[in-house]
């Protein structure tokens, strides 16, 4: 296979186009590097196609070390014939590759293994000739004490058992029932007790056509199965699968075609049905995972790349009962300025005191905007600051943050090495501060996983669900930009290039030497060499350098590009930032002129032009803000049908969304009330972050339950 040549038709990109990017990936470069920085050679492709050309590139490579693997063990054999080897070379994919080395494959002992070792194969061979003869005469001539035949029927058993077993081997029978079992079979599954666990009873009485069931669903019966709650099997009509069997086996009525069909009925039943109900729930299972992953990494990129709130001083509130509510004031760069621990709640209610620190810590440290967990207690504390807010002079806002992970990462080794003078519960306080503040550079300190933005992630693949999230960090963290003289060490570990003990030393060196003056100097980091520089220098920003191009995303190869750029337009360095001066300069000589002059390709000459404009430019800043509250505080009861809200988007799943609309519960809008045309997935209409205007469908006070429609009622 030209494995090249089969992703340029996959992905529909140009043959250079791949020959190129898979040449940059072999040479050990890393997506955002290759995205960001090698646009002439890939086509400017983004990186989230870079991943899934990467991910293909790996399957691909691994189906032809496989197929070498299986052409040398069958050659081994003796058993290669051209047949067999233009089969494996056809196959594209694993499965074809393992159904052909099936009949190759050693076994461990079986029915038709040991009806072999009686010597039975010769009269296997006359039963499938279906001819005429009788096979009980037949039967007879192997009967033997030494080998262990006792009579004709125990030959004729076991040669059946030889027929049942060459028959599962069929790698062109298996195709087509695997074709068989996904268009005209159903999953179905009931409880497996009349005790069964009660959250899976819309599955008791359940089927679906394996062709139409959603991933979730595939989610849902594999937990419920695996907890013991469920009994799950795939099934087709009656007689379906035996018949495709026997149609291709039995050549007639004769007696010898009547054990054949016998041997065509037990291959089914006892080999071929549970092999292949296997691999169809395999196959189900791992694109329902591929699917959850694909959504988890979706919602993960929107969180992390929402807008942060900058240039505030902030009041991080992380809500609690009997322990009270810890408090952390951070400045505008997220340096504690102020901690306190309040009491909001019984069973020490202390609302008047909690009124006088909170007042004295917002005017003393001029904060601006309240963060508040979502956690237990969550909604009296939001109760408590609303109030609070009408109340005091300060024009304060306030935003309550998802909290999902902040217990992981106050209690983790790295919040101790960064706060060892506060206990586990402030240090939440300060993340949710600073989460609000800047979230991808909070949130990179935690395990992805447990940032809780998808579905079932508990159930995935550990590794394929943690390479496919340290993907998106990647992506997002490079595509954002880092101040080299800030950034912690973990998310100067996610930059292209940088390894956590390269970030380490970073860190080490700043703390030794004192601030990075410019991006040479990284240079002088230990095990940071040239081909590391390459990859890093264009993420990383100086702040405050000599020279300003170390302040923006300008990769230093392409310095004298960009000096070459501005003498050509005719303005100075000291006119970055002047987006319209620069903009117009730009247009007057022309993008393609100026590229041929300079010698550099259009995308990056663009790329060059855009950092000019705006030198360090965030991405994130382009965005919506956030939705920042400061009135009243609703209760449940509060909702009423027809009810016009406005929400922020808090999870996106396969069959909706949930929205936190300022009730402490999230509710839901299905799929079906997202937009008045048919979606497929409802990330074609929302995302993480999404500030939406929702009216209120129903609400199961009992249940804390609330349904949203997203589509204006008439």
């Amino acid at each position: 296979m030209d494995i090249n040549s089969t992703l340029a038709k996959e992905f529909n990109l140009k043959q250079e186009q791949v020959d190129n990017t898979v040449e940059l990936i072999d040479d050990g470069k890393t997506i955002p590097f290759i995205a960001r920085y090698r646009k002439e050679v890939t086509g400017s492709l983004d990186d989230q196609i870079l991943r899934e050309l990467f991910d293909r590139l790996t399957y691909l490579r691994n189906l032809e070390k496989r197929k070498e693997e299986v052409t040398a063990s069958i050659t081994e054999q003796e058993k290669m014939t051209e047949e067999i080897q233009k089969a494996i070379d056809d196959a594209m994919t694993l499965v074809e590759v393992e159904d052909i080395y099936r009949p190759f494959k050693p076994k461990r002992k079986t029915r038709a293994s040991v009806a072999r070792e009686k010597g039975l194969e010769e009269l296997a061979a006359f039963l499938t000739e279906q001819g005429s003869a009788d096979p009980y005469a037949e039967a007879e001539k192997f009967i033997s004490e030494e080998k262990g035949v006792a009579d004709a029927q125990e030959a004729l058993q076991g040669a059946m058992d030889i027929i049942a077993e060459d028959i599962s081997d069929s790698a062109e029978l298996r195709k087509y029932l695997r074709t068989l079992f996904s268009q005209i079979g159903k999953i179905s599954s009931t409880a497996s007790s009349d005790d069964a666990d009660a959250v899976y009873q819309n599955y008791f009485e359940y089927s679906e056509s394996v062709s139409r069931v959603a991933g979730h669903r595939i989610l849902a019966l594999d937990r419920g199965e695996k907890e013991g709650a469920l009994k799950v099997s795939i099934d087709v009509p009656e007689g379906a699968g035996e018949r495709a069997v026997t149609s291709r086996f039995v050549k007639n009525e004769t007696p010898c075609g009547k054990l054949v069909e016998a041997a065509c009925v037990d291959s089914y039943k006892r080999l071929i049905y549970p092999s292949i109900e296997r691999e169809i729930r395999s196959e189900l299972s791992q694109n329902a995972q591929e699917g959850a992953i694909k959504v988890f990494s979706s919602n993960l990129r929107q969180l992390l790349m929402a807008p942060p709130v900058k240039d505030t001083v902030t009041l991080g509130l992380d809500p609690g009962y009997a322990h009270g509510c810890k408090i952390a004031v951070v400045d505008e760069t997220g340096k504690v300025l102020d901690t306190s621990i309040v009491y909001l709640t019984p069973p020490r209610k202390e609302t008047e005191k909690a009124k006088r620190i909170i007042s004295k810590m917002i005017e003393r440290n001029g904060v601006t905007t309240i963060a508040i967990g979502n956690g237990t207690a969550s909604r009296e504390s939001e109760q408590f600051v609303a109030e609070l807010l009408k109340e005091i002079p300060q024009k304060v806002s306030y935003m309550v943050v998802s909290e999902a992970g902040a217990s992981v990462y106050s209690a983790s080794k790295l919040a101790a090495e960064e706060f060892p003078d506060y206990d586990v519960s402030l240090r939440s306080a300060v993340s949710i501060a600073r989460r609000m503040q800047d979230p991808l550079a909070e949130l990179v300190k935690i395990d992805p996983k447990a940032i809780g933005v998808g579905q079932y992630q508990h159930d995935m693949p550990k590794a394929r669900m943690d390479e496919a999230l340290r993907g998106v960090v990647e992506d997002c963290v490079n595509s954002v930009g880092v101040d080299l003289n800030t950034a912690s060490y973990s998310l100067l570990s996610y930059i292209s290039g940088i390894n956590s003990t390269v970030a380490k030393n970073i860190v080490a060196y700043r703390e030794q030497n004192g601030a990075f003056t410019d991006r040479k100097q990284l240079m002088k980091v230990a095990k940071l060499g040239a081909k590391a520089f390459e990859q890093c220098a264009g993420f990383l920003r100086v702040p405050g350098a000599k020279d300003p191009l170390d302040n923006t995303g300008v990769h230093p190869e392409s310095y004298s590009a960009a000096k070459e750029l501005i003498k050509e337009c005719g303005f100075t360095v000291a006119d970055m930032g002047n987006k319209e001066l620069i903009d117009s300069k730009v247009k007057s000589v022309g993008i393609s002129r100026l590229a041929a002059d300079i010698g550099v390709g259009i995308p990056t000459l663009e790329d060059i032009v855009k950092e000019l404009e705006k030198p360090g430019r965030d991405p994130r800043d382009e965005l919506p803000p956030p939705l920042m509250r400061s009135g009243d505080v609703m209760e449940l009861s509060d909702l009423k049908e027809g009810m016009e809200l406005m929400g922020t988007v808090r999870n996106v799943i396969d069959f909706g969304a949930f929205v936190d609309i300022g009730v402490h519960e999230d509710g839901l809008v299905h799929i079906s009330q997202m937009c008045n045309k048919f979606i497929k997935h409802p990330l074609e209409v929302v995302k993480v972050g999404d500030v939406v205007k929702v009216w209120v469908l129903g609400v199961d006070l009992k249940r804390k339950r609330i349904s949203l429609t997203m589509k204006q009622p008439k």
